[in-house]
């Protein structure tokens, strides 16, 4: 059995888990020969499927939480220096004017 197999994690492919362990119970035999070779390879589609929609997925929030904290960090540096960073902008000319 697959040791990262968790059914709260892999809850769509709990069907074929149950289906390879029950072709495993039955008989020694079959599982010798590899005749269990169907549900496992249809197990290992779902579960890579399952990963790498779930990686997606965290991709996807980790861009938009980097995104809202860019804005954030655009609209503090906005209400610090004005728009466009205007007074940011006059202050560097006037320390240059001082050296």
């Amino acid at each position: 059995m697959h040791p990262q197999l968790d059914r709260n994690r892999f809850d769509t492919c709990s069907q074929l888990m149950d289906a390879l362990e029950e072709c495993h119970r039955q008989e020694f035999l079959k599982q010798a020969l590899g005749m269990c070779n169907f549900e496992k390879n249809e197990l290992v589609k779902c579960l890579h499927h399952t990963r790498s929609e779930d990686a997606k997925e965290r991709i996807r929030q980790s861009r938009e939480k980097q995104r809202l904290q860019k804005l954030k960090q655009q609209q503090r540096e906005e209400e610090e220096y004005g728009k466009n960073a205007y007074l940011k902008k006059v202050i560097e000319e006037a320390s240059k004017k001082q050296q």
